[in-house]
């Protein structure tokens, strides 16, 4: 094995393990020490990896957007040219997973966010790692007709963002909808925005 590759697995641990804190003890318990004692570390490990504790938030956000893209894998949906069936099926399941068998991740992502407004360094690398998804959702209602796609974006975002919020700690954080449930949203969300073009779509 190369250094290289030694030193990322490292980053990663340390990236994975900080996540893991972020959702059991917020912010205020993630420090080098607990990073090095969560993860079977010895004692400086984690400063090793990041010394500062910007550069360990840098490094988990950097973590964070890589393992939110595998869940939610925006790059893998349909063409919407495939029917607007087969993408709400995916973005419907990304959804659900995201507040299922990820969830530490998105408590994770909501300490994080919130650390960002208080650190205009860390808000940087925030809203970076963030663009990749606005992105791709721009191209996402692009592909479906919009003829606002950036607001209709924003829309879709604030959808989501809503949802994952209130079941995940939120008021609604013992209600998780089903997959379905959340499908049966998305399209009563798209049909408001899209109107004509989903309903032509569907026929």
């Amino acid at each position: 094995m190369s250094v290289r590759t030694s030193t990322g697995a490292r980053a990663d641990l340390v990236a994975d393990t900080a996540l893991a804190l972020l959702a059991d003890r917020g912010m205020r318990g993630l420090t080098h020490r607990a990073v090095d004692e969560a993860a079977g570390l010895p004692q400086g490990s984690t400063s090793n990896v990041a010394r500062t504790r910007q550069a360990l938030l840098e490094l988990t956000v950097r973590r964070l957007a890589d393992r939110e893209a595998r869940v939610l894998a925006l790059h893998e949906m349909p063409d919407p040219r495939e029917g607007t069936d087969a993408l709400l099926d995916a973005l419907a399941l990304a959804t659900h997973r995201a507040l299922t068998r990820n969830r530490d991740l998105t408590l994770a992502r909501y300490e994080l966010a919130l650390e960002a407004t208080r650190r205009p360094e860390l808000r940087t690398y925030f809203d970076a790692a963030g663009a990749r998804f606005r992105d791709q959702l721009t191209a996402l209602v692009t592909g479906l007709g919009s003829t606002a796609p950036e607001r209709h974006a924003l829309s879709l975002t604030a959808w989501a963002d809503g949802l994952l919020f209130s079941c995940v700690a939120g008021s609604y954080h013992a209600q998780v909808p089903s997959a379905a449930d959340i499908r049966t949203g998305l399209r009563e969300l798209l049909h408001g925005m899209l109107g004509a073009v989903t309903s032509r779509a569907e026929e």
